[in-house]
């Protein structure tokens, strides 16, 4: 199988390509960046520009059988500074990649929603695909606003999408620049020394899932025909102070942690169920939480510090030890 990887030369992305080539399939990707940390792989077909380019998404796209769409110019916590920008630079990509892969007649997607923002508020109990989607802030609403595209797109066009709403996820090459990602950025701030803030009281619960996990199940999704909505998670929630203590444990580090006023835009509990995922595409996660945060510490002590180049060539070494 041909894969197009839009934006993926990301954290999510770079795993999802280490999991295509793993099982034989061919790999092209569509970024305007290259991988944060590490070189490019000889089997990938890289190329440069984004889905707003339409001429680098028209030669992007030839030959492709299915396409897995991972781009997004926002996150959660950014969003809602400048909405009229989340609609433009998300929203209306996606919907000029629908349009193209018509023209292209590429018609298996494989889109990135959100498990943690499109469900908004919700009670104590794990959420399901078939709950309402009510979101609190810009980035979830223009998820949802995406999987309402993807569905018309499906109706008129005959796209067949699939949308997975992954939990949070955590290992090795996630970014750690503060706006995304508790655990990447905490564990950093525990290697330097540094204090942890946390938004709130520390009782917001969340679920993760490990990356390596995540990106086994979204091959899956663009090897199979299975359509809707998909959770991808753990299933578990654990509050923002058991994380710490998970992380506590793992790295032997007492933290310096600084309380910082609740944030209206975070929802208080979200935990996915996954029943969905193991019916749908016959999957299950199979990464402790702990064992992913060990994973994720043991990287970024090897290469959070250093050049990607440095860091890639330490990580070869280690792999043919």
């Amino acid at each position: 199988m041909r894969v197009l990887l839009i934006g993926g030369n990301g954290f999510i992305g770079s795993h999802v390509k280490d999991v295509l080539l793993q099982r034989g399939h061919s790999v092209r990707v569509l970024d305007p960046l290259p991988e944060r940390y590490r070189l490019p792989l000889p089997d990938v077909d890289y190329r440069g520009g984004s889905s707003a380019d339409p001429s680098a998404l028209a030669e992007a796209l030839a030959g492709v059988d299915a396409v897995v769409y991972l781009a997004s110019s926002t996150v959660p916590s950014t969003s809602n500074a400048d909405a009229p920008w989340d609609v433009s630079s998300n929203l209306v990509p996606l919907i000029a990649t629908l349009d193209a892969m018509v023209r292209a007649s590429v018609r298996r997607i494989v889109y990135f929603s959100s498990g943690g923002t499109a469900y908004g508020v919700t009670g104590d109990q794990a959420v399901a695909e078939d709950e309402p989607l009510d979101p609190i802030c810009s980035y979830g609403i223009v998820k949802v606003a995406s999987e309402k595209y993807l569905g018309m797109y499906g109706h008129l066009h005959g796209i067949r999408p699939l949308i997975l709403r992954p939990s949070n996820p955590l290992g090795p090459r996630q970014g750690h620049d503060g706006i995304q990602g508790f655990v990447g950025t905490t564990l950093l701030r525990l290697l330097r020394n540094e204090p942890i803030e946390i938004w709130g009281d520390g009782s917001i619960v969340r679920d993760y899932v490990y990356v390596a996990d995540l990106a086994l199940a979204t091959v899956i999704g663009a090897e199979t025909g299975g359509c809707g909505a998909v959770n991808i998670g753990s299933g578990e929630g654990r509050s923002l102070l058991q994380v710490l203590d998970t992380m506590t444990t793992v790295t032997g580090v007492a933290p310096q942690v600084r309380f910082l006023p609740g944030r209206a835009f975070d929802v208080p509990h979200l935990v996915l169920t996954v029943k969905r995922a193991r019916d749908v595409l016959g999957w299950m996660p199979t990464t402790p939480f702990q064992e992913g945060v060990a994973a994720h510490w043991e990287w970024l002590q090897r290469c959070a510090l250093q050049p990607r180049q440095e860091c890639e060539a330490r990580s070869a070494e280690r792999r043919h030890a």
